[in-house]
């Protein structure tokens, strides 16, 4: 797996979890402390986010972080 195809896979399954749960991507980014801009960019893999910005995003979905990188 290629880092682009890595982070792509991220951005899916993070869309994924979000909607599973019932959130929009402005309630996500509320609980996790980001901005609404940045949750997208991730989403649609323009943004590469660090350890940090996924944990906080699995925190928000009430997750353990090893369920943010099921896709593989």
């Amino acid at each position: 797996m290629t880092e682009d195809e890595f982070y792509k896979s991220l951005g899916q399954r993070i869309k994924f979890l979000r909607e599973t749960h019932g959130l929009t991507q402005e309630k996500l980014a509320e609980k996790a402390g980001i901005s609404l801009d940045y949750l997208g960019k991730i989403e649609v893999c323009i943004n590469k986010p660090g350890i940090k910005t996924i944990l906080k995003l699995a925190n928000a979905l009430g997750i353990d972080i090893k369920e943010m990188f099921d896709f593989g």
